[in-house]
């Protein structure tokens, strides 16, 4: 690997520009579809797209803010010094593949990526599992860096820091490359963007690139009529499906009868009741218009509705 640039007093902006040149790690998940908070549709409007969207949160804040406390707690607990890599790297086999690592291990070819988890997200870390995305991007790191193993860190707040290592498999690796490369020059390089999938961060993408909308014009969706006629097979599926299960849930309870709790070998089944106040939108803007409107906010989205006419 190489160095492609140092991120020593490098801007935020121009380190995102870069980072738009190629496939960086934190992509890898997305363009696999094992990103839960990502997809490949984003990933791919970002790389064609010039415009650098600075995006940040309390979340990520901390992650930042973390990172030299996660690597100083694997530290203790390995015995492996660590040092900041302060660059961009590029593969030189396969120049596409772009990575900025957290730290690199003094003395091996070997590299640490540091996460901080929410104490509800340990589950996933639970059994020595990894989430899916994270190891796409450690795998993407080994395919950047040519290195025999990288460790991940993740520190869940209040209870544990986990520590893995991954060791560097050729059959995984090759494959990855292989769909990254096939993304950039299948998609990117001819801006012919992936399907959606389904997943939230195709709606949001598509959500913010028609944000508005013209209601002097009639969409004609001739081209797309089978896909109509498949959503309403499936709506009718589901419908029937949702009445089934709330047939089961009826029986349960009849079963229950005034018990707050069932068991059954392997299933644990709660019907309890629960009070709780709600606001009276519409009483409290006919009785007090003036407090109703200090704290009402106006709204804007488009609502996307499909009327099947038999």
């Amino acid at each position: 690997m190489k160095r492609l640039i140092s991120t020593i007093n490098l801007s935020k902006e121009d380190w995102l520009r870069y980072r738009k040149c190629g496939i960086t790690g934190t992509d890898a998940g997305a363009i696999l579809g094992l990103n839960p908070y990502r997809s490949a549709f984003q990933v791919y409007h970002d790389k064609i797209n010039d415009t650098i969207e600075n995006i940040d949160n309390e979340a990520m804040r901390q992650g930042r803010d973390l990172e030299d406390y996660v690597a100083q707690r694997f530290t203790e607990a390995t015995g492996l010094k660590v040092r900041r890599a302060n660059a961009i790297y590029q593969s030189e086999e396969h120049p596409l593949l772009l990575a900025d690592f957290d730290r690199l291990i003094v003395g091996q070819k070997a590299g640490l990526e540091c996460k901080t988890v929410s104490p509800f997200s340990a589950d996933k870390w639970a059994d020595g599992k990894i989430p899916a995305h994270y190891m796409a991007q450690v795998n993407h790191y080994l395919a950047v860096s040519g290195f025999d193993c990288w460790y991940i860190a993740a520190l869940i707040f209040g209870k544990e820091l986990v520590i893995h290592k991954i060791i560097r498999d050729k059959a995984v690796l090759d494959d990855l490359i292989a769909k990254e490369e096939h993304f950039w020059k299948y998609n990117v390089m001819p801006e012919i963007p992936p399907a959606p999938t389904g997943s939230e961060g195709d709606t949001q993408q598509i959500n913010q690139m028609y944000s508005d909308d013209d209601k002097s014009k009639t969409a004609d969706l001739n081209a797309v009529r089978d896909l109509l006629d498949k959503r309403q097979s499936l709506s009718d599926q589901i419908e029937q499906l949702e009445q089934e299960k709330t047939a089961i849930e009826q029986q349960v309870k009849l079963e229950m009868q005034d018990a707050a709790y069932g068991t059954a070998p392997g299933y644990k089944v709660s019907w309890v009741s629960s009070e709780s106040k709600r606001v009276d939108s519409r009483r409290l803007k006919k009785e007090q218009p003036d407090i109703f409107n200090q704290y009402s906010k106006n709204v804007s989205s488009r609502r996307f509705t499909i009327i099947h006419a038999a």
